[in-house]
Parts: structure tokens; sequence; C-alpha cells
């Protein structure tokens, strides 16, 4: 749908809702087919088996969230999320192919070869005194008000008042084929848009997630931030410490690697939101050193231009860029202490991940390559004999390299040693051993030294 055809159709439903305060838990406004453009050719045919397959067994389901946002704005959503009535147990027993994961806030993944279809049961307010025992049962949340647990179970407009944006609050019916909008969020997509849905300081103090999630989507979509939304974000940022450092990990990843990481960033840096999640390289950040602050950009950038290409990004590489100040000042200062080389890097890069792990914890599986990266940085300014050979076998050789350009792009190294390396790596044989005959003295090995004879015996 393009952005006309969304104002079209927000003057037909504005009749209905004059005001945003007018959406209330009694309230939707439906939407026809005739009047949409959400189309189920477009949608996975996984998904349509979920929700006819329910609706079978007499539950209510609804594709719901992104998949539904996406549809409307005329994108080709990734994935597709379902809201039903049935309990989680109640979904599990109509799959087979189907787990139940998740403790604060459960949830169903369907599996259909390689696709996951997540299934959640709609959820229910949090202060109702009818069921405040049940709700204490399957409800917690600490002193600041952050949810722990959140398996409150409800109807379908209490659903919509639980979800975060309100442009993630469509409901699309396979049954109908109406889109359902109980909270405003065609209204929101009309004037583009990212609205909180409730009081916005209690949403982000249930789960401080939700302050990155509005960045995030903002930055997606190219919309702007309701004002109220807007305003406790800088204020609450420090609430972001309270999450756990696995969780937060998959959030970065979200925000920093699809595809709009250097427009995120600035936001993030707007509302005091990047200092929780990378403490050290913000305190770098705020002694206003320039190197930094370039090598972060230029990383971000090149990133989102591999993801416009549809050429692979991996966690390691942005991990490896966003702490490389950190490592870089850490190592000097060891350095300086007296210690070699290598096992100051190696210091170093312990020392920073260890620290970084309280915030934002980084799995093995993206730590060891970036301690590979870090080091392949000395490693390739050393353009000596059978060493640069044996470079180009490292098995992080091109992520190595990769950093290498970023660096000399964000003018932390000497202008064409990459140039070279990109010609090595290309060159003959014979040419090759030409190329290393032209490296600067500076960069040239030793003499080796002599060996002495052992003393014959008398």
């Amino acid at each position: 749908m393009t952005s006309s055809s969304v104002t079209g159709l927000w003057k037909k439903l504005s009749g209905k809702f004059s005001k945003p305060s007018q959406y209330t838990s009694n309230t939707v406004a439906i939407i026809p087919r005739d009047e949409h453009c959400v189309s189920r050719k477009n949608i996975s045919d996984a998904a349509i088996k979920v929700i006819r397959r329910l609706n079978e067994e007499g539950y209510d389901a609804f594709l719901v969230g992104g998949g539904v946002r996406d549809l409307l704005l005329g994108g080709q959503p990734k994935d597709f999320d379902i809201a039903t009535n049935a309990t989680p147990e109640q979904v599990r027993g109509v799959f087979r192919n189907s787990r139940i994961i998740g403790r604060r806030f459960r949830i169903v993944h369907v599996r259909f070869g390689n696709e996951i279809i997540e299934v959640t049961t709609f959820r229910g307010g949090h202060d109702a005194p009818s069921t405040s025992a049940q709700r204490n049962k399957h409800s917690a949340r600490t002193e600041s008000g952050m949810l722990t647990r959140d398996n409150v179970y409800g109807s379908v407009n209490e659903d919509a008042a639980r979800r975060d944006l309100s442009i993630n609050a469509l409901y699309y019916s396979s049954r109908d084929f109406c889109v359902y909008d109980y909270v405003g969020g065609m209204r929101d997509l009309e004037q583009k848009l990212i609205r909180i849905i409730g009081d916005p300081e209690t949403r982000y103090r249930e789960d401080p997630v939700r302050m990155l999630r509005v960045v995030r989507f903002a930055a997606k979509l190219n919309f702007d931030i309701e004002k109220h939304t807007e305003e406790p974000l800088k204020r609450l940022a420090p609430l972001l410490t309270d999450i756990s450092a696995a969780r937060m990990f998959d959030e970065v990843i979200k925000l920093l690697m699809s595809g709009q990481g250097i427009q995120t960033y600035a936001l993030l840096q707007r509302y005091g939101l990047f200092s929780p999640l990378f403490p050290a390289t913000q305190k770098m950040l705020n002694q206003h050193e320039p190197a930094t602050e370039a090598i972060i950009q230029q990383g971000l950038i090149n990133t989102d231009a591999r993801i416009a290409e549809g050429k692979p990004v991996t966690p390691a590489f942005i991990y490896a860029v966003l702490l490389w100040p950190v490592v870089k000042k850490v190592y000097k200062e060891i350095l300086d202490s007296g210690v070699p080389e290598i096992p100051a890097l190696h210091q170093a890069a312990e020392r920073v991940l260890h620290k970084q792990q309280q915030t934002v914890a980084i799995p093995k599986r993206f730590s060891l390559p970036m301690r590979d990266i870090w080091e392949l940085q000395s490693r390739l300014t050393r353009r000596t004999g059978k060493r640069a050979e044996q470079l180009l076998e490292h098995r992080y050789f091109r992520a190595g390299f990769d950093f290498l350009l970023l660096r000399e792009q964000a003018g932390e190294v000497e202008a064409g040693l990459g140039q070279w390396w990109l010609a090595f790596q290309e060159a003959h044989a014979d040419t090759r051993g030409a190329m290393l005959t032209q490296v600067p003295a500076g960069e040239k090995p030793r003499a080796p030294r002599r060996r002495r004879s052992p003393r014959k015996p008398r």
C-alpha cells in the first residue's frame, strides 16, 4: 500500500475515531478486503496453514505485528507471527511439529522445514482485580516496574493494548480477510509515526528493550518518533543495564545489522541508549577522539552497504569494530608496561571482552574470530617473505583484510597498505616475490642471527 493509499484509507476511518484517545480496549476499526492491500498470496503458506488449522480447531487466529505492517506498506515481510486465543499448551497439542519456548514470555514455534512460525497467546492486562490471584501466579515485576514474567492471557483487544507499538498492533484475519485496528496503527502508518501504546514511561519500565525497538523501527521505516514516546527515552536509558547480557546480544544484532545501522547508531547516541550497551566505547567517544567516531561510523556504513548488496555479514566483524578503539587503548597501556607485542594484544582483547560481557554477552563463536581479526591487524603491517604468503591461508584473513581496509578508510593506517594486500592476493607467485622485495625497509625482517656451532669436546 502506497503512502497515498494509506492516507485515503485513514480518511475513511477518521469519522469513527477522530482522536487517538478514542481508541480503547473496546473499540476497533475494521478495514474490509477491498480497502487494504494485504493479500494471502504475499503471506507465507506455512503461516496460512497455522491460521487455518487453529480456526478448524475452534480457535481465533490472526496474522499480527510486523508482517501486517510491512504488507500494508507494500513490502515483503521476512517473518510471519500469529496471535491466537489458544494457550501455548493447546497450540502445542494442535501441532506436533512445534515446541514451547521462553519463560518470561511463553511462545510456540511451529516448524515447517527451515521456516518457523511464531505463535503467541493473546496477552491480558496485569491489574485486573477479579483474577488477581491467578495473575500473580503468571505475572511478576521488579520494584522498578520491569515485568519478569508476562504470561497473563486475555482477549484480542487486550492483546492489542499489550503490544509495544501501534503500527505493530494490526491484525489480519484469513476468515473474513479484514484488517483489525484497535489502537490507531493505521493513523500512525499514514502519519509516519512511531508511537508506544499506553503510557510511555510505564511501558519502558515494564521492558526497557522497548526503547531500543522504538529507535530501531524509526530508523528502519524512516518514521518520526511521537513526542510523548520520545520524551522519557534519554531519562530512562540507564534502565537497559537491568536487561540480561544474553538478551542484549540479540538486540544489538537487530539494531546494527538490519541495513540501517548508521541511522540507528545516530538515534542511539541522541537518546543516550548506546552507553548502556557499550560503556567503555562510549567513554572514549566522550573524549572526542575523531579516530574512534570515524572507525565506528565507517564500519556501520560499510556493513549497511554489504547488506544492501546482498553480501554476507557477521556479528563478529561489527562487534570487532565497536570494541577496537578500547582494545587499542588497553593494548598500548600493556605494551608500555614492557609486555611483548603479541602477548600484550592477547591480554588487551581478554580484558576488553571480559568487561563487555557484563552488558552484552558475546558468544565464543563470535568472540574468537574477533580476537583473530584484531591480531591480524598487527601481522598485516609486516609484509615479509613466507609470513605474507602464510597470512593468505589464515581462516580469517578476509575478515582481517576487510578490517584493515576499514581502518585505512577511517585514516587510522597509512594509505596504500590495503591496496598492496589486494594486489598481493591477486598476483602470480613470481610477481609476489618481486612485490616483497619492494616492501619498505622498516617492515623487513632483521638479518638472522648466526648460530654458534657447538663446542667440540676435548
